[in-house]
């Protein structure tokens, strides 16, 4: 199937998906614990029944059994040297159910396992590994693909991008949102949809983590924004467990009515997720039968992404001020920070430029005697990972973009497609791979045209370029040049030309980079602040230009609100109700001077590469090693958690921060152990995931924030059972065991160890329960505290063990 057969059959009909795979292999014997990628093959009429049943119940794609089939999830069964064969015969079973009639997509899903900087699996890494199970199911013969249950954007991309560098068939996206519309990795339902989409998702969604009813204000939050059709495969309702066996509370009637819902909020391909069978298939199979597709109206301008936020850029908008302080241009600090490849004063130019309200960051590695493409690649791993705001990719060089693009888990601005022979050739073809929004410079291999005529006419050609590409004039922004006056007084006119011409005429975004039109001139803020009132009367909608100065910043307030891109006048009232005057410079973001305060940001921060130099300048500054453990860090990990709990902070950021402090613990500990002070474990805990369920990315995580938080961890891995858990309690002394389960169908395992502990007399020792499928009123049934994630355990833990 080609992506253009894929686009026509989701506007001609809402498409039906399969619904849970792993529960009907159950009911026909795949056992606990086994490989079910490596059962299916063994037991093909198991796999033909379930899909048969699914497509007889109205399913028109069902998902082959490889869940599990990339390598890293089949290394845990020692099956990883087989998964092209593996991936290729379940493919190959499954076009059996299916015939000619069906469509087939090859399924793939997490890892189980962080990629950097959260974790230790490299981006390449994760790609090379869903590149290998997607040649498998290519070779087997499905007509698309699709990535489910993501829980990370980055680990998402990775999978895309290893289908899409090997065919071009439709590629469906569907993540796991929780409360609040983010993933377990705090990325954005909208930011994760801005960025797949361009990355060449053909269509997006979500799937488990609730049911139908919870899904709905997913859906609706996302179709103002997209361009692609969108996908809903909840489950059927919250899980219960009754009578030993887990129950979900939605019937097949219930479901499909609920479900339905969905497709009214914009939903064109529905299915179900956790708990379904083929008889919700049906139901809902029956209940959709001739129902228009939601149409793919996105109402919404182009947008820029992180991967935890979103800046949505249209020429009726608020103003974009996109900073240009991470530029090494002039700047001799930067640039001797850069040659010596340090990169904290790249984190401090951010942060400043954050503070004083940049909506994007340029981010330049332009500099003699440095590698570029190195030093850009490190800035945008370390930005993606500690700021919020969207990055615009700024170099010249095709090697560069490609590094840069590749690694940046959103959809970057990039700087800048000119109608240069190299750049349309060698850069275009990079931006577009990695879905970027484009600045267009008007510049061609015999330099800048003079006249207003010709700059129009290289905007028009570089735009007919991209189009092959397939990119939509709201997708550029058109760099109206501005050059300095001081050499020709010409250039201001001509600039605001263009800009009136692009906004006026032409419908698209314009940029301009500010500060060159005052050059070699005194009193460059007047000329700037001036040019820009000039600008925004042209209709001009982005800058880049140093957000640390305050008259810029008015400017463009005023200017938004008296060009109506300021709603009754919000953030104008907001920065000046009270004020008179105002200062000529935003305050910067400053590295405290304390070098206590040092430790404090360090951790805050997650900045491994800042703590070791800040307790060093502590210790030195006369902070004991008892102070700095009890004054500084322990209320700043206490301040990461509940910013956690707030939401401001994610997992990732948790995880880096308690990396941080371990890190802090281990430098000061041998200092503590010399004065009769270090600091003892706050005791031992027993973790594992029970008998049967072989995920563990969840006690992994549970695990590793534990030791960060001091204390002893007894891991005792997946698929262990109740008679063990017990025995390593009762051999170490733990008081506290940590259970998990993901599946429905091992939960009742939690139950089996707890009933077995108190029919040993172990009544002192308490339990701990948490997985996607748990919930408070089932821990309490069974004698258990309920941690709903990982910071939730440590704060159990510690009242628990204190």
């Amino acid at each position: 199937m080609t992506r253009n057969e894929f686009k026509a059959l989701t506007a001609r009909q809402i498409v039906i998906l399969d619904g849970a795979t792993g529960t009907e292999l159950s009911k026909r014997g795949l056992p606990p614990g086994t490989c079910p990628e490596a059962w299916c093959r063994e037991h093909p009429e198991a796999i033909l029944a379930v899909q048969r049943d699914y497509i007889a119940a109205g399913a028109n794609i069902i998902y082959t059994p490889t869940f599990g089939g990339n390598p890293l999830k089949l290394r845990e069964f020692g099956l990883a040297e087989q998964t092209l064969d593996l991936n290729r015969e379940l493919a190959k079973i499954s076009r059996r159910a299916a015939g000619e009639a069906v469509l087939v997509f090859g399924d793939l899903a997490p890892t189980g396992q962080f990629l950097e900087p959260v974790g230790d699996l490299p981006f390449e890494a994760a790609v090379d590994a869903y590149r290998e199970q997607a040649r498998g199911l290519l070779e087997g013969g499905v007509d698309g693909f699709v990535i489910e249950t993501m829980m990370d954007v980055q680990e998402t991309r990775a999978a895309l991008l290893a289908i899409r560098e090997i065919c071009d068939l439709p590629v469906l996206v569907s993540l796991t949102f929780e409360k609040g519309q983010h993933t377990l990795t705090g990325n954005h339902a909208v930011s994760a949809l801005i960025t797949l989409q361009a990355l060449g998702a053909d269509a997006f969604g979500c799937n488990c983590s609730s049911g139908p009813e919870e899904m709905l204000e997913t859906i609706r939050l996302l179709k103002p924004y997209s361009r692609v059709p969108l996908i809903a495969k909840p489950n059927a309702g919250l899980p219960q467990f009754i009578d030993g066996h887990t129950v979900f509370n939605l019937q097949p009637e219930a479901f499909s009515r609920q479900t339905a819902l969905l497709a009214e909020a914009g939903a064109g391909l529905l299915g179900g997720c956790c708990g379904t069978t083929p008889e919700h298939i049906r139901a809902l199979s029956q209940i959709l039968a001739g129902r228009p597709a939601p149409a793919v109206e996105p109402c919404r301008g182009a947008c820029v992404s992180s991967a935890r936020t979103w800046h949505e850029i249209t020429p009726g908008g608020p103003f974009t001020l996109v900073g240009e302080r991470l530029n090494p241009t002039g700047k001799k600090a930067l640039q001797a920070e850069l040659r010596a490849g340090k990169l904290e004063l790249v984190r401090q130019i951010a942060d400043e430029q954050i503070a004083a309200g940049a909506a994007l960051l340029d981010l330049n590695m332009g500099l003699s005697g440095i590698d570029e493409r190195a030093l850009m690649q490190q800035s945008v791993a370390l930005l993606s990972s500690e700021i919020t705001l969207p990055l615009c990719i700024d170099t010249t060089s095709a090697e560069v973009a490609e590094a840069a693009l590749r690694l940046y888990p959103g959809r970057a601005l990039f700087n800048s497609i000119t109608a240069e022979t190299q750049r349309l050739q060698e850069v275009l073809p990079v931006a577009a791979k990695y879905g970027a929004m484009l600045i267009l410079l008007p510049v061609t291999d015999q330099g800048i045209p003079e006249t207003l005529p010709e700059r129009i006419a290289v905007i028009e050609r570089i735009y007919a370029e991209a189009q092959k590409y397939g990119y939509r004039k709201e997708d550029l922004c058109v760099d109206a040049l501005v050059m300095t006056v001081s050499a020709n007084p010409a250039a201001a006119a001509l600039t605001l030309g263009l800009i009136e011409w692009c906004s006026r005429e032409w419908g698209s975004n314009t940029i301009i980079g500010l500060s060159n039109i005052s050059f070699g001139l005194p009193r460059r803020e007047l000329l700037n602040r001036t040019f820009l009132g000039m600008a925004l009367g042209c209709g001009l909608n982005c800058a880049i230009a140093n957000p640390m100065l305050t008259d810029i910043q008015e400017t463009i307030l005023a200017g938004d609100l008296l060009n109506r891109r300021d709603q009754r006048c919000q953030k104008y009232l907001a920065r000046f109700s009270g004020q008179e005057g105002s200062a000529t410079a935003a305050p910067a973001a400053k590295v405290p001077a304390d070098p206590g305060q040092r430790v404090r940001a360090a951790l805050l921060n997650g900045d491994s590469s800042m703590m070791p130099e800040s307790l060093r300048a502590a210790l030195a500054a006369g902070h004991s090693a008892d102070e700095l453990v009890n004054a500084v860090l322990i209320p700043a990990i206490a301040e990461v958690g509940e910013r956690f709990e707030r939401k401001e902070y994610f997992l990732p950021q948790l995880i880096m921060s308690a990396d941080v402090m371990r890190l802090a613990m281990e430098i000061l500990d041998p200092i503590l152990r010399q004065t009769g002070q270090n600091q003892p474990s706050r005791g031992k805990i027993v973790i594992a995931t029970v008998k049967n369920d072989i995920h563990d990315i969840g006690k992994n995580i549970v695990a590793l924030l534990l030791r960060n938080y001091n204390f002893t961890v007894i891991d005792l891995g997946k698929d262990v059972a109740a008679e063990t858990i017990l025995e390593a309690a009762q051999r170490e002394g733990a008081r506290l065991v940590a259970l998990s389960a993901l599946m429905t169908t091992t939960m009742g395992e939690m139950k089996t160890v707890i009933d077995l502990a108190r029919q040993r007399g172990l009544h002192d020792l308490q339990f701990i329960i948490g997985g996607a499928v748990i919930d408070e009123p089932y821990a309490r049934s069974i004698g258990a505290h309920y941690a709903a994630n990982a910071h939730d355990t440590v704060k159990i833990a510690s009242r628990l063990l204190a």
